[in-house]
């Protein structure tokens, strides 16, 4: 999939074909383990891979085989959450999406099913899950290939330096800048994020 990805952008974006000469992107592979992984991103907001890493690790490991399940995470009590270095608002954040998944008010294998604008309706109405984790997940865990990430501060960054613009661009431009990619706009997010 990738190598359309690359033929596309030939024909859309000659700079962004370029960079994407420079890197070697796996093809999206849809995720067996989506509360994991929702579970991941949302500890993994405003934080740094590698931070994130380190502390879903530590929250992992507060559970057998580190296998997370919405019913094991709500007996868990809110100073044990933090005591792996959640803040309080994440602890809440998985609490609820725990609640959601638990409730049946939220059925994961219904999101492979649904495109991707009711995907995100349906994960934002968990508190702390806002569109930004949103397209997350759809990218990274249901490996839909055409979304893309309008506020993310490392797309802005790697739009900036792939154009040689001065300063970053705003919403509105990273909007009308990856319209030009689509139907591959998340390899164009995994290029840019590695610039």
């Amino acid at each position: 999939m990738y190598k359309k990805a690359q033929a596309h952008f030939k024909k859309a974006d000659p700079k962004l074909h370029r960079a994407s000469l420079r890197f070697d992107v796996p093809d999206l592979v849809p995720s067996e383990d989506i509360f994991r992984d929702i579970v991941w991103t949302i500890i993994g907001q405003q934080l740094s891979g590698k931070a994130a890493d380190t502390i879903f690790d530590r929250f992992a490991s507060l559970f057998p085989d580190k296998k997370l399940d919405a019913r094991s995470i709500l007996k868990l009590e809110d100073t044990v959450m933090r005591s792996v270095g959640l803040s309080g608002s994440k602890a809440r954040a998985i609490r609820a999406f725990s609640e959601h998944v638990l409730s049946g008010d939220l059925v994961l294998e219904n999101l492979k099913k649904i495109d991707e604008v009711s995907v995100i309706t349906e994960l934002t109405k968990v508190k702390g899950i806002g569109p930004w984790t949103a397209e997350m997940i759809l990218m990274f865990s249901l490996g839909r290939t055409d979304v893309f990430s309008a506020g993310d501060l490392g797309l802005m960054k790697g739009l900036k330096e792939l154009y040689g613009l001065r300063q970053l661009p705003d919403k509105k431009k990273v909007e009308r800048l990856s319209q030009n990619w689509s139907p591959y706009r998340t390899y164009a997010a995994r290029i840019l994020w590695r610039i």
